[in-house]
């Protein structure tokens, strides 16, 4: 189910496209399944129909999904190694953003090093349950 925020300051459709792309690149949204429709989504979410058209047109600019005439637009069949990098490029994305902040916080290199020592090892204590 795509959750909108209002006041996040990022556009509407690039938040629902990019919500299904994690969907889908997680697996979510398998190969050959169905996007919710637009006029369906666009109910569902309040918004205009031009709006929800425009963030399943850029997934099909990414290659992700495919319109099909008069059956919506569905999930293309993902290369592993492809999805791998799109993956790396998010995580390497998210780290850059955490280091910008960790800068702005007056971190030091070794306390963002040790943070994320710290959390790999809480993960790793919680997938031990």
């Amino acid at each position: 189910m795509v959750k909108l925020l209002q006041n996040s300051g990022v556009p509407i459709y690039q938040q629902i496209a990019e919500q299904l792309k994690t969907d889908i690149l997680a697996g979510k949204l398998k190969e050959g399944e169905y996007l919710p429709s637009i006029r369906g989504l666009a109910k569902d979410l309040k918004i205009s129909v031009i709006t929800t058209m425009k963030a399943y047109e850029q997934l099909e600019a990414e290659g992700l999904v495919t319109a099909s005439q008069g059956k919506g637009f569905y999930v293309n069949a993902q290369d592993s190694e492809m999805l791998r990098e799109q993956h790396l490029r998010k995580v390497e994305d998210s780290l850059l953003e955490a280091i910008h902040a960790a800068e702005i916080a007056g971190m030091t290199d070794a306390e963002l090093r040790e943070m994320l020592g710290t959390l790999l090892d809480m993960k790793e204590s919680q997938e031990d349950l």
